[in-house]
């Protein structure tokens, strides 16, 4: 088994406990030549470009997600198998609570994660259900491959409280840490920026649990992802912002007004 034994006890209480909502983080979580394994085996942000999905938007930019399996490179299959296994699940469920926990063979979001140097993720809470397997997300884990990071690079993951004024945990994305996080209508989270010093890329994989049965207390509404400002950034909030939402939806206004005149609607 390439994920090293959890001493699920402690992490059952950590997790159950932990603010601002239930989390954990794991450190030596794979065995250590099979981590620096995976993380050798990471494409460039160039490859990565070519072979996935670019996010180049004010609240998400110089991002690249991976989600397609047979472009992964053996190590990362691996990765990806281990952590869709049932023994890992199993585990999962012991430490969280969480019954019957489903993974996702199409990585819808997750996979192989890439961001380049100046690369931002703002503060969010997830999409609630997937569509097209009728399921509910409920769990995010995170396993990070930086060799030698330097957390003055930023990128670290933030746990946010439910009204995004207070960050509560920061955790630097250092080789071979995972962390692992209840997905909910108050779990806000997101990541520093990225330094343009940064020698290279952060890498991550990204990989995200389901139910099928409904959470305690779902209201049945479901959503995509819910971003937020964080308390320091009012320019962003009320300029940059609402800036490319104008400039998103008069782009949407222009092909509609272009299909409407050769008859397309």
């Amino acid at each position: 088994m390439v994920i090293r034994p959890l001493d699920k006890d402690a992490l059952r209480a950590s997790f159950r406990t932990a603010q601002p909502f239930p989390h954990m983080v794991v450190d030596d979580f794979l065995e250590p030549a099979f981590a620096a394994e995976v993380a050798a085996a990471y494409p460039s942000f160039d490859e990565a470009r070519e072979q996935g999905f670019a996010f180049d938007f004010v609240r998400e930019r110089r991002k690249v997600q991976i989600t397609d399996s047979t472009r992964f490179a053996p190590p990362i299959a691996r990765l990806h198998e281990a952590l869709a296994s049932p023994e890992f699940l199993a585990d999962l469920s012991d430490i969280t609570g969480i019954q019957h926990l489903e993974a996702d063979p199409t990585l819808s979001g997750g996979g192989v994660h890439v961001t380049g140097p100046g690369g931002r993720l703002d503060v969010h809470v997830d999409f609630n259900y997937n569509e097209e397997r009728q399921v509910h997300r409920r769990l995010n884990i995170l396993v990070y491959l930086n060799p030698g990071w330097n957390p003055a690079w930023g990128g670290a993951v933030e746990l946010w409280d439910r009204d995004v004024k207070r960050c509560y945990v920061s955790v630097p994305p250092v080789l071979n840490r995972c962390v692992v996080f209840e997905t909910s209508e108050i779990s806000f989270h997101g990541v520093t920026p990225v330094s343009e010093d940064a020698p290279g890329p952060r890498q991550s994989f990204a990989a995200y649990y389901y139910t099928k049965d409904a959470p305690p207390g779902w209201t049945g509404k479901t959503h995509s992802t819910i971003f937020r400002t964080r308390p320091n950034e009012r320019f962003r909030r009320y300029v940059v912002v609402p800036a490319e939402h104008a400039w998103i939806n008069g782009r949407r206004s222009l092909r509609e007004l272009r299909d409407r005149l050769l008859g397309r609607s």
